[in-house]
Protein backbone atom coordinates (compact mmCIF):
# COMPACT_ATOMS: atom_id res chain seq x y z
CA UNK A 1 0.00 0.00 0.00
CA UNK A 2 2.56 2.66 1.03
CA UNK A 3 6.29 3.18 1.56
CA UNK A 4 7.77 5.70 3.98
CA UNK A 5 11.14 6.83 2.60
CA UNK A 6 13.78 8.57 4.73
CA UNK A 7 17.19 9.59 3.38
CA UNK A 8 19.51 10.32 6.29
CA UNK A 9 22.95 11.81 6.69
CA UNK A 10 24.68 11.91 10.09
CA UNK A 11 21.37 12.06 11.96
CA UNK A 12 19.66 9.83 14.50
CA UNK A 13 16.24 8.87 13.11
CA UNK A 14 15.32 6.45 15.91
CA UNK A 15 12.58 8.60 17.47
CA UNK A 16 11.10 9.44 14.08
CA UNK A 17 11.00 5.85 12.81
CA UNK A 18 9.65 4.34 16.03
CA UNK A 19 6.70 6.75 16.03
CA UNK A 20 6.04 6.13 12.32
CA UNK A 21 6.19 2.38 12.95
CA UNK A 22 3.69 2.65 15.81
CA UNK A 23 1.24 4.58 13.66
CA UNK A 24 1.72 2.24 10.72
CA UNK A 25 0.89 -0.80 12.86
CA UNK A 26 -2.29 0.90 14.10
CA UNK A 27 -3.31 1.85 10.57
CA UNK A 28 -3.41 -1.84 9.57
CA UNK A 29 -2.39 -1.29 5.95
CA UNK A 30 0.54 -2.88 4.14
CA UNK A 31 3.56 -0.67 4.67
CA UNK A 32 7.31 -0.44 4.72
CA UNK A 33 9.73 2.10 6.14
CA UNK A 34 13.04 2.42 4.31
CA UNK A 35 15.99 4.30 5.80
CA UNK A 36 18.81 5.15 3.39
CA UNK A 37 22.06 5.97 5.18
CA UNK A 38 23.72 8.24 2.62
CA UNK A 39 27.41 7.84 3.44
CA UNK A 40 26.97 8.78 7.11
CA UNK A 41 29.73 8.38 9.69
CA UNK A 42 27.63 9.37 12.72
CA UNK A 43 24.65 7.57 14.33
CA UNK A 44 25.11 4.60 12.01
CA UNK A 45 24.93 1.93 14.71
CA UNK A 46 21.83 3.50 16.26
CA UNK A 47 20.01 3.74 12.94
CA UNK A 48 21.02 0.22 11.87
CA UNK A 49 19.08 -1.26 14.81
CA UNK A 50 15.86 -0.04 13.18
CA UNK A 51 16.29 -2.82 10.63
CA UNK A 52 14.99 -5.24 13.28
CA UNK A 53 11.55 -3.58 13.34
CA UNK A 54 8.93 -5.44 11.34
CA UNK A 55 8.39 -3.68 8.02
CA UNK A 56 11.56 -1.59 8.29
CA UNK A 57 14.48 -1.80 5.89
CA UNK A 58 17.88 -0.19 6.46
CA UNK A 59 20.24 0.53 3.56
CA UNK A 60 23.75 1.82 4.16
CA UNK A 61 25.76 3.48 1.40
CA UNK A 62 29.51 3.71 1.78
CA UNK A 63 29.68 7.14 0.13
CA UNK A 64 27.36 10.11 -0.10
CA UNK A 65 25.40 10.22 -3.37
CA UNK A 66 23.53 13.45 -2.66
CA UNK A 67 20.00 14.59 -1.98
CA UNK A 68 18.49 13.97 -5.41
CA UNK A 69 20.12 10.58 -6.03
CA UNK A 70 19.22 9.38 -2.53
CA UNK A 71 15.53 10.08 -3.07
CA UNK A 72 15.59 8.42 -6.47
CA UNK A 73 17.27 5.34 -4.98
CA UNK A 74 14.64 5.15 -2.24
CA UNK A 75 11.82 5.25 -4.80
CA UNK A 76 13.50 2.43 -6.72
CA UNK A 77 13.71 0.34 -3.55
CA UNK A 78 10.06 0.99 -2.61
CA UNK A 79 7.66 -1.92 -3.11
CA UNK A 80 4.43 0.04 -2.80
CA UNK A 81 2.52 2.56 -4.91
CA UNK A 82 2.16 5.45 -2.46
CA UNK A 83 5.45 7.05 -1.46
CA UNK A 84 5.81 9.27 1.61
CA UNK A 85 9.10 11.17 1.61
CA UNK A 86 10.46 13.04 4.61
CA UNK A 87 13.76 14.52 5.71
CA UNK A 88 15.65 12.82 8.50
CA UNK A 89 15.59 15.83 10.86
CA UNK A 90 11.83 15.64 11.32
CA UNK A 91 9.64 14.76 14.28
CA UNK A 92 6.04 13.53 14.00
CA UNK A 93 3.68 15.92 15.75
CA UNK A 94 0.27 14.43 14.85
CA UNK A 95 -0.95 11.08 16.22
CA UNK A 96 -2.80 10.57 12.93
CA UNK A 97 0.03 11.69 10.64
CA UNK A 98 -0.06 8.57 8.46
CA UNK A 99 -3.86 8.46 8.51
CA UNK A 100 -4.02 11.98 7.07
CA UNK A 101 -1.98 10.81 4.09
CA UNK A 102 -3.91 7.52 3.91
CA UNK A 103 -7.03 9.55 3.09
CA UNK A 104 -5.47 10.02 -0.37
CA UNK A 105 -4.68 6.36 -1.00
CA UNK A 106 -7.82 6.05 -3.14
CA UNK A 107 -6.37 8.50 -5.68
CA UNK A 108 -4.74 7.07 -8.81
CA UNK A 109 -2.22 9.91 -9.17
CA UNK A 110 -1.62 12.45 -6.44
CA UNK A 111 1.03 14.77 -4.98
CA UNK A 112 0.45 16.24 -1.53
CA UNK A 113 2.71 18.41 0.63
CA UNK A 114 2.17 17.91 4.33
CA UNK A 115 4.07 20.99 5.43
CA UNK A 116 6.67 22.04 7.96
CA UNK A 117 6.27 23.32 11.51
CA UNK A 118 8.61 24.69 14.16
CA UNK A 119 8.50 24.22 17.91
CA UNK A 120 7.13 27.49 19.28
CA UNK A 121 8.90 26.94 22.60
CA UNK A 122 12.34 27.24 20.95
CA UNK A 123 13.62 30.81 20.93
CA UNK A 124 17.37 30.31 21.16
CA UNK A 125 19.04 33.39 19.58
CA UNK A 126 21.70 31.14 18.05
CA UNK A 127 19.00 29.88 15.66
CA UNK A 128 17.03 33.12 15.28
CA UNK A 129 17.46 33.43 11.50
CA UNK A 130 16.52 29.80 10.79
CA UNK A 131 13.50 30.02 13.08
CA UNK A 132 12.33 33.35 11.68
CA UNK A 133 12.64 32.14 8.09
CA UNK A 134 11.00 28.82 8.90
CA UNK A 135 8.05 30.27 10.79
CA UNK A 136 7.34 33.24 8.52
CA UNK A 137 7.91 31.51 5.19
CA UNK A 138 8.22 27.72 5.22
CA UNK A 139 5.40 27.20 7.72
CA UNK A 140 3.28 30.15 6.53
CA UNK A 141 0.50 29.06 4.18
CA UNK A 142 -0.39 32.68 3.39
CA UNK A 143 3.16 33.23 2.12
CA UNK A 144 2.96 30.15 -0.10
CA UNK A 145 -0.41 31.23 -1.48
CA UNK A 146 1.05 34.63 -2.48
CA UNK A 147 3.97 33.06 -4.29
CA UNK A 148 4.11 31.04 -7.50
CA UNK A 149 2.74 27.67 -6.44
CA UNK A 150 5.08 25.73 -8.71
CA UNK A 151 8.24 27.29 -7.29
CA UNK A 152 7.27 26.43 -3.73
CA UNK A 153 7.43 22.67 -3.90
CA UNK A 154 9.05 21.37 -0.70
CA UNK A 155 10.75 18.01 -0.26
CA UNK A 156 10.70 18.01 3.55
CA UNK A 157 7.42 16.10 3.85
CA UNK A 158 5.31 14.98 0.90
CA UNK A 159 3.24 12.15 -0.59
CA UNK A 160 3.49 11.14 -4.24
CA UNK A 161 2.34 8.15 -6.25
CA UNK A 162 5.00 5.94 -7.77
CA UNK A 163 3.80 6.43 -11.34
CA UNK A 164 4.36 10.18 -11.14
CA UNK A 165 7.71 9.89 -9.40
CA UNK A 166 8.99 7.26 -11.82
CA UNK A 167 8.10 9.53 -14.73
CA UNK A 168 9.91 12.59 -13.34
CA UNK A 169 12.44 11.73 -10.60
CA UNK A 170 14.84 14.26 -9.10
CA UNK A 171 17.44 15.71 -11.42
CA UNK A 172 20.70 14.10 -10.32
CA UNK A 173 22.74 16.46 -12.48
CA UNK A 174 22.00 19.21 -9.96
CA UNK A 175 25.16 19.45 -7.93
CA UNK A 176 25.61 21.39 -4.72
CA UNK A 177 23.05 22.62 -2.21
CA UNK A 178 19.60 23.89 -3.09
CA UNK A 179 16.90 24.17 -5.78
CA UNK A 180 16.39 20.51 -6.66
CA UNK A 181 12.90 20.99 -5.17
CA UNK A 182 12.27 24.02 -7.42
CA UNK A 183 13.20 22.01 -10.49
CA UNK A 184 11.06 19.07 -9.41
CA UNK A 185 8.06 21.33 -8.78
CA UNK A 186 8.39 22.77 -12.28
CA UNK A 187 8.71 19.28 -13.77
CA UNK A 188 5.41 18.38 -12.13
CA UNK A 189 3.78 21.42 -13.70
CA UNK A 190 5.26 20.71 -17.13
CA UNK A 191 4.00 17.13 -17.00
CA UNK A 192 0.48 18.36 -16.22
CA UNK A 193 0.39 17.52 -12.52
CA UNK A 194 -0.50 19.79 -9.65
CA UNK A 195 0.25 19.52 -5.97
CA UNK A 196 -1.57 20.92 -3.00
CA UNK A 197 -0.95 21.40 0.70
CA UNK A 198 -2.73 19.89 3.68
CA UNK A 199 -2.32 20.30 7.41
CA UNK A 200 -0.08 17.31 8.07
CA UNK A 201 3.08 18.98 9.28
CA UNK A 202 6.26 17.49 10.64
CA UNK A 203 8.35 19.42 13.14
CA UNK A 204 11.70 20.53 11.73
CA UNK A 205 14.19 19.55 14.42
CA UNK A 206 17.63 19.89 12.83
CA UNK A 207 18.12 23.64 13.11
CA UNK A 208 21.17 25.37 11.67
CA UNK A 209 22.78 28.10 13.73
CA UNK A 210 22.75 31.56 12.16
CA UNK A 211 26.17 31.45 10.50
CA UNK A 212 25.59 27.94 9.16
CA UNK A 213 22.24 28.99 7.72
CA UNK A 214 23.87 32.01 6.06
CA UNK A 215 26.57 29.75 4.60
CA UNK A 216 23.94 27.36 3.22
CA UNK A 217 22.04 30.32 1.83
CA UNK A 218 25.17 31.41 -0.02
CA UNK A 219 25.61 27.88 -1.40
CA UNK A 220 22.01 27.90 -2.56
CA UNK A 221 22.47 31.27 -4.31
CA UNK A 222 25.57 30.00 -6.10
CA UNK A 223 23.71 26.86 -7.15
CA UNK A 224 20.83 28.92 -8.50
CA UNK A 225 23.24 30.97 -10.61
CA UNK A 226 24.96 27.82 -11.91
CA UNK A 227 21.65 26.22 -12.85
CA UNK A 228 20.54 29.32 -14.71
CA UNK A 229 23.80 29.75 -16.64
CA UNK A 230 23.66 26.15 -17.91
CA UNK A 231 20.73 27.19 -20.07
CA UNK A 232 18.87 23.97 -19.13
CA UNK A 233 16.44 25.71 -16.79
CA UNK A 234 15.23 28.91 -18.51
CA UNK A 235 12.01 28.95 -16.47
CA UNK A 236 13.99 29.83 -13.34
CA UNK A 237 13.92 33.44 -14.51
CA UNK A 238 10.17 33.52 -13.85
CA UNK A 239 9.93 31.07 -10.98
CA UNK A 240 12.72 32.49 -8.82
CA UNK A 241 12.02 35.95 -7.43
CA UNK A 242 15.71 36.25 -6.59
CA UNK A 243 16.86 35.49 -10.12
CA UNK A 244 14.17 37.73 -11.58
CA UNK A 245 15.40 40.65 -9.44
CA UNK A 246 18.99 39.98 -10.50
CA UNK A 247 18.08 40.00 -14.19
CA UNK A 248 16.27 43.31 -13.75
CA UNK A 249 19.46 44.77 -12.26
CA UNK A 250 21.41 43.28 -15.16
CA UNK A 251 19.17 45.04 -17.69
CA UNK A 252 19.87 48.34 -15.94
CA UNK A 253 23.63 47.67 -15.71
CA UNK A 254 23.46 47.80 -11.91
CA UNK A 255 24.86 44.36 -11.05
CA UNK A 256 28.40 45.58 -10.30
CA UNK A 257 27.11 48.48 -8.23
CA UNK A 258 24.91 46.19 -6.14
CA UNK A 259 27.79 43.74 -5.82
CA UNK A 260 30.00 46.52 -4.45
CA UNK A 261 27.26 47.66 -2.09
CA UNK A 262 26.95 44.09 -0.88
CA UNK A 263 30.64 43.92 -0.05
CA UNK A 264 30.42 47.16 1.90
CA UNK A 265 27.22 46.19 3.72
CA UNK A 266 28.22 42.59 4.38
CA UNK A 267 29.41 43.11 8.00
CA UNK A 268 26.24 45.02 8.91
CA UNK A 269 23.93 42.57 7.15
CA UNK A 270 25.54 39.56 8.80
CA UNK A 271 25.38 41.26 12.20
CA UNK A 272 21.68 42.01 11.74
CA UNK A 273 20.83 38.54 10.44
CA UNK A 274 22.56 36.97 13.45
CA UNK A 275 20.71 39.20 15.91
CA UNK A 276 17.74 38.17 18.05
CA UNK A 277 15.36 39.80 15.56
CA UNK A 278 16.66 39.17 12.03
CA UNK A 279 14.88 40.94 9.17
CA UNK A 280 13.75 38.79 6.27
CA UNK A 281 13.77 41.90 4.08
CA UNK A 282 17.49 42.27 4.79
CA UNK A 283 17.87 38.53 4.31
CA UNK A 284 16.50 38.96 0.78
CA UNK A 285 18.83 41.91 0.24
CA UNK A 286 21.77 39.79 1.35
CA UNK A 287 20.84 37.05 -1.13
CA UNK A 288 20.49 39.53 -4.00
CA UNK A 289 23.82 41.21 -3.29
CA UNK A 290 25.46 37.80 -2.97
CA UNK A 291 24.02 36.73 -6.33
CA UNK A 292 25.44 39.90 -7.90
CA UNK A 293 28.82 39.17 -6.31
CA UNK A 294 28.67 35.63 -7.66
CA UNK A 295 27.87 36.84 -11.16
CA UNK A 296 30.64 39.45 -11.23
CA UNK A 297 33.17 36.88 -10.06
CA UNK A 298 32.44 34.65 -13.06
Amino acid sequence: MYSVLIPTYNYNVTELVIELHRQAKELSLDFEIIILEDGSVEWVEENRKLDTLQGCKYIQLSSNIGRSAARNRLAEEARFYYLIFMDCDAIVQHDDYLQRYANFFREQSVVVIGGTAYDESINDPRYSLRLTYGRKREANLLYHNREDKYSNFATFNFLITKDIFSQLKFDESIDGYGHEDTVFGHSLHEAGYTFFRIDNTLLHQGLDDNLTFIRKTEESVVNLYRLYTTGKYPYLEKESKLLHSYLQLQQKNLVRLVSLAGRILKPFLRWQLCSRTPSLVLYDVYKLTYLCRTATAN
